[in-house]
């Protein structure tokens, strides 16, 4: 029997998504700020917060690129972002973009105990919902859940999770998983070689060129077999990437405007696959479990 993550990942030979697309597509925006510098110590305790290269620079490109291929996408920021650069976050919201919660300080997520993934996500939700923002799904720093994540998701009102793995489904929350070569920091950062070792066989980074190869070949996976793809974006590597980045987004808007490709946030793509009048290809059925990667990204090979 064919199981509801498989058929999310078959061919959509009816071009079953909305608008009789063949395939559908999220754009993902991650980090915002200096809160993964913070948690990983990089930053100068003493530093003011504020004025970050990644919101006064990086942002504004990202939303001129995004506005001028005409997409919306989600970005994942850091809780502690509702307190330092609240109206980037308004601003973000209001070119219409969706918010979606990335821990408070960029912790990585699998090593909190249940104490500190409580406090931390409580902390983060009332933040961002201080400022009238609708958080509706959460993306993991480092990729993976603990066993409580979902159930703590569920709880809070939140709709959906889109950590590392290879197929979609429901846990207590629709599950819309990425996959790490279609993260452009997959391709640039050293932290990455063990990963990169691990899934291609070469741990060197292949820089902008290999992002553009690798995020083109999703989209173009997605299209072949009627799959919905999540492509995963950061702000403060737009302008080495830039290039990159506009030649995908070019894709993916030039398969949209030919009816071939729905484009959509993740919020939205979730509502859409878990109707309840979905069937059949793009829906994620209760009984459907997600297939998640639970292995450290800096493991060794």
């Amino acid at each position: 029997m064919e199981r509801g993550a498989d058929r999310l990942n078959r061919r959509a030979d009816g071009g079953d998504w909305p608008g009789g697309a063949r395939a559908a597509v999220s754009i993902t925006i991650d980090n915002l700020g200096e809160a993964a510098e913070i948690e990983l110590g990089l930053r100068d305790p003493d530093a003011v917060p504020g004025g970050h290269y990644s919101v006064t620079t990086a942002l504004p490109i990202v939303l001129a690129t995004l506005a001028d291929a005409g997409l919306s996408a989600t970005f994942f920021v850091e809780g502690v972002n509702a307190e330092i650069y609240p109206q980037a976050l308004h601003e973000i919201g209001a070119a219409g973009h969706e918010l979606g919660y990335h821990a408070w300080c960029h912790e990585d997520w699998a090593s909190l105990d249940e104490a500190a993934e409580i406090a931390n996500l409580d902390r983060g939700l009332a933040a961002m919902r201080a400022l009238g923002i609708d958080v509706l799904g959460m993306r993991p720093p480092g990729g993976r859940l603990t066993e409580k994540t979902l159930g703590l998701l569920a709880g809070r009102g939140l709709r959906y999770c889109s950590p590392a793995g290879s197929a979609a489904g429901i846990d207590q929350v629709a599950v819309v998983p990425f996959a790490w070569p279609a993260v452009d920091a997959f391709h640039i950062l050293p932290a990455f070689a063990p990963l990169r070792k691990r899934l291609t066989g070469d741990g060197e980074p292949g820089g902008p060129d290999a992002v553009r190869a690798a995020l083109l070949e999703s989209v173009e996976r997605a299209l072949d077999g009627g799959a919905h793809a999540t492509l995963v974006l950061h702000t403060w590597l737009i302008e080495l990437a830039r290039d990159a980045v506009h030649d995908v987004l070019a894709r993916v808007g030039e398969a949209a405007e030919a009816g071939e490709l729905w484009v959509a946030p993740c919020y939205e793509a979730v509502a859409w696959m878990t109707s309840a009048d979905r069937q059949g290809i793009g829906a994620l059925p209760v009984g459907a479990p997600p297939v998640l990667d639970h292995t450290s990204w800096t493991a060794p090979a």
